[in-house]
C-alpha cells in the first residue's frame, strides 16, 4: 500500500495584513510583489525573548495579531541567523510610526519585489539553507542580487511543526 505524501497546505491562524497574498507556491520559488506595511520591530536576538517582547507590546496597544510574523535574517559563519523580529499590521493605519518604549520601533515599510520560496514543515537551519540556495540560484539566473534576507514565519506554536509554513 503505497502511502502518498500529503499536499502542503496553508494553516491560517491569524488574518493576514492587508493586501498581503496567502504564501505559496510551495517548494519552489516565486517572484512576489509585497504592499506596504507597517510593523512593530524588535532586534532582541534571542527568538522567543524577541516573541514575548512584541506579544507585549501589541497587547498593551490593543493590536490583532495577524501573520506571518517577520525575522529579518543576517549571513553567521555560511548559514542565516535571525537579527530582529517584526509582527506586522493589519494596515498602515494601526498604530503609529515611531519609538514605542525603548526595544520596540514600529516603521512603515514601502512595497517591495521579493523572490520567495515557500515550504512547509519546520525552520531548521537545513531547510533555511535550501530556500536560500533555491533564491540564490533564481537570482543568478536572472542576474539579481539580494539585498537582504528574511524568514516569514505563518504559524505559531499551536501547529504542528510539520504543518508550519514559512
Amino acid at each position: 500500500d503505497d502511502q502518498v505524501a500529503a499536499k502542503p497546505a496553508y494553516v491560517s491562524e491569524a488574518p493576514l495584513p492587508e493586501g498581503w497574498a496567502q504564501p505559496g507556491p510551495y517548494d519552489q520559488v516565486s517572484e512576489k510583489t509585497v504592499p506596504a506595511y507597517r510593523a512593530a520591530f524588535t532586534t532582541k536576538s534571542n527568538q522567543s525573548m524577541a516573541f514575548r517582547t512584541l506579544f507585549t507590546h501589541i497587547k498593551k496597544n490593543d493590536i490583532p495579531m495577524t501573520s506571518p510574523v517577520e525575522m529579518s535574517m543576517t549571513e553567521k559563519d555560511s548559514s542565516l541567523e535571525m537579527a530582529q523580529m517584526a509582527f506586522l499590521y493589519q494596515n498602515g493605519k494601526v498604530g503609529a510610526a515611531g519609538a514605542a518604549g525603548t526595544q520596540v520601533e514600529v516603521r512603515d515599510v514601502p512595497a517591495q519585489k521579493v523572490v520567495s520560496y515557500t515550504w512547509q514543515g519546520d525552520d531548521t537551519k537545513a531547510n533555511v539553507a535550501k530556500a536560500k540556495a533555491a533564491i540564490d540560484a533564481e537570482l543568478t539566473a536572472k542576474k539579481l542580487t539580494s539585498e537582504r534576507y528574511r524568514l516569514l514565519g505563518y504559524n505559531g506554536p499551536a501547529t504542528p511543526r510539520n504543518k508550519a509554513t514559512w
